[in-house]
């Protein structure tokens, strides 16, 4: 499971430092994917090919679905973090996500999500307004 923010930055080779905490979940492999709101999904290999697995009892003759899968296997790139925990973020995946410099890394429970930090900032104080109200929807019956 993956938790916390954390805010490194890009180096001047487009190298990202995974957050100490999440390294050795990562250390074997790792998927970037675009995500949603225009950040980046990181996902652990194997995660990733389970996620595949269940992606892949879509029926093909659903348009959305096709559609989707395109998106997301034509911009994923697989990578293993350097002895650093670093690794390379393809100019596809930084410019998809806007990231320059400044990125918020997240945990989500069964992946990372990587956010350029201005627009992580904006997403969060939009978000804090119906995070409460949101809980009954999401997760009815959670105190």
């Amino acid at each position: 499971m993956f938790l916390g923010t954390y805010e490194p930055r890009l180096d001047d080779k487009c190298r990202l430092v995974l957050p100490a905490k999440f390294r050795d979940q990562l250390a074997e492999g790792l998927v970037i994917t675009k995500g949603q709101e225009h950040c980046l999904c990181v996902w652990p290999a194997a995660e990733f090919a389970a996620v595949t697995r269940r992606m892949g009892r879509a029926p093909v003759t659903s348009r959305s679905a096709r559609d989707y899968l395109r998106v997301l296997f034509a911009g994923a790139t697989d990578e293993i973090p350097d002895r650093q925990g670093r690794i390379v973020i393809p100019r596809a995946l930084r410019e998809y996500a806007g990231l320059r410099r400044d990125c918020t890394v997240i945990g989500a429970n069964t992946r990372v999500e990587v956010w350029d930090s201005a627009a992580w900032r904006q997403y969060l104080a939009a978000q804090d307004e119906t995070f409460a109200e949101l809980s009954q929807e999401v997760l009815p019956g959670l105190p």
